[in-house]
């Protein structure tokens, strides 16, 4: 072998698995000995400290009937790898401790309606269900266009959305559905008619959530395929689901959300349903991940939400 050879062997990346067979022989004085404690057959051992003597181009154990010696060469190798292969000790302990840390934690995007009025429930009861007060969820609560970017960033393991449309480069899985309403003050002209029709919908300043709102995509889909694209400048667009409400209440102008975001008002009266009566806006309610599955704690915890949804597809409401 000549020197650029032997100089290009030694650039290479140490072999930590080679590296720790060889310390193993070292240390029990025999192959069969090493390959015991690493859960390997004696050739795999033998095999690894060959292709190390190969890498470094120098002989480093003596074999004979007795066992096995270092030589010179591999006693120094072996004290030299020592700093080296307790430091991946060290990693595999702290990627190990992260690995758990992760089966305890469940990392989730959802949007604004999914975040206030389901994931309560769904978080107490996976909680309940785990029996281990160190179970965390961290949750983020956002519109549906940031949720389906944080899943593709991987800073969540979930993410919950509204929208029509869910992204096919992520796993998706749709586990309800929801109806986006047109509500109105108790003393508005809708609120006494009880309809209206898509075409004045359309036409009229409405109190709307922002771009990339599920609930606002939903209502414009809706509208653009009933052939009556929303072409009113809105009367106010607010961030957050209490926002509209409370604009709509004061009178500034109809609103669409959720129903689960109006029942409570339109029970207690503060608000009013307006059915449009040639048009039903629906969206589906679906969770995302990136990658081929879920963790194992998210896994878990879909199994919550799963468990959740009524035979007729429509989430609960969580804990009464």
């Amino acid at each position: 072998m000549t020197r650029d050879d032997q100089e290009a062997h030694v650039d290479r990346e140490p072999d930590l698995a080679a590296l720790r067979a060889l310390a193993l022989v070292a240390e029990t004085g025999s192959i069969s000995a090493a390959g015991e404690r690493l859960g390997v057959s004696q050739q795999a051992v033998s095999l690894r400290v060959r292709g190390l003597e190969s890498a470094l181009a120098t002989r480093l154990l003596v074999r004979s009937a007795r066992g096995s010696r270092l030589t010179r060469e591999g006693q120094l190798v072996v004290g030299w790898s020592a700093a080296l292969l307790a430091a991946s000790d060290d990693f595999t302990g702290v990627v190990g401790a992260l690995r758990a840390d992760r089966e305890r934690t469940v990392r989730i995007a959802a949007s604004l309606t999914i975040a206030e009025h389901l994931l309560p429930g769904w978080v107490a009861r996976w909680r309940a269900g785990r029996g281990d007060d160190d179970v965390v969820v961290r949750l983020e609560s956002v519109n549906s266009a940031a949720v389906v970017e944080a899943v593709r960033g991987g800073t969540v393991d979930l993410g919950f959305v509204e929208t029509p449309s869910v992204p096919t480069d992520l796993g998706s899985a749709t586990f309800g559905h929801d109806t986006v309403e047109v509500v109105v003050p108790r003393h508005h002209p809708w609120a006494v008619a009880g309809t209206v029709r898509a075409v004045e919908l359309a036409a009229t300043p409405l109190v709307l959530r922002e771009p990339g709102s599920g609930t606002r995509r939903a209502l414009e889909d809706a509208l653009e395929r009933a052939g009556h694209p929303l072409r009113a400048d809105p009367a106010a667009v607010l961030p957050t689901t209490l926002g509209v409400r409370s604009t709509v209440m004061a009178g500034a102008g109809p609103g669409a959300l959720s129903a689960l975001a109006v029942a409570d008002d339109v029970r207690a009266g503060r608000l009013a349903r307006v059915r449009v009566h040639d048009l039903r806006i629906t969206r589906p309610l679906t969770v995302l991940w990136a990658g081929s599955r879920p963790t194992s704690a998210a896994r878990d915890f879909l199994r919550v939400v799963h468990d959740d949804v009524d035979p007729v597809g429509a989430p609960g409401r969580g804990p009464a």
